[in-house]
């Protein structure tokens, strides 16, 4: 492990804080260098890939609110691999408002180059502010979105690309992209 890394994660696994790191882990893709990796555990580094130890992940829960930008792009990396499974996971990922760019950094090695398109054929992008071009009944709660509503900082779901994701009224959904307008 490097000297910088080392450092900066006080020999702890910058992951769950709780046992000394012994393993330099680069999050892809970015290249191997100290401000691209994180210094994790045995547990962590065991564990990072398959992401098998569901209640041990947890953990990112309190890394993701971590001021380095590697460890925030690995804590949203798992967190988002584990939203379907997990409800905390959903939950975090919410709650937090991470940089688009340490977003799409640790979405990138989901994204399998699938292009989301809007109702017009524009390319959507996270981070994209979009308008909706219909009224749209929001499943599971008491609202409908209005034509014309504004949703930004919109985030592309990696394994359709036909929706995205976005708030309204303070609560991310599901929006179908042929339902919406690049702004």
């Amino acid at each position: 492990m490097h000297i910088s890394l080392d450092k900066r994660s006080g020999g702890t696994c910058e992951c769950c804080s709780t046992i000394p790191a012994r393993f330099a882990y680069t999050v892809s893709p970015k290249k191997d260098d100290p401000q691209n990796q994180v210094a994790l555990c045995d547990v962590c580094f065991a564990d990072v890939e398959k992401l098998e130890q569901l209640d041990h992940w947890r953990c990112v829960e309190g890394s993701i609110w971590n001021p380095d930008p590697a460890v925030q792009a690995l804590s949203y990396r798992i967190a988002n691999q584990l939203k379907d499974k997990e409800s905390w996971a959903q939950n975090l990922l919410d709650s937090v408002e991470i940089d688009e760019d340490i977003v799409s950094w640790a979405t990138s090695n989901q994204s399998n180059q699938m292009i989301h398109f809007d109702a017009f054929g524009n390319t959507l992008e996270n981070g994209d502010t979009v308008v909706l071009t219909q009224a749209l009944d929001v499943k599971g709660t008491s609202f409908s979105a209005p034509k014309g509503t504004v949703v930004k900082k919109i985030r592309l779901v990696h394994d359709n690309p036909e929706h995205i994701e976005g708030k309204i009224n303070e609560q991310t959904i599901v929006i179908l992209t042929k339902f919406v307008k690049k702004n």
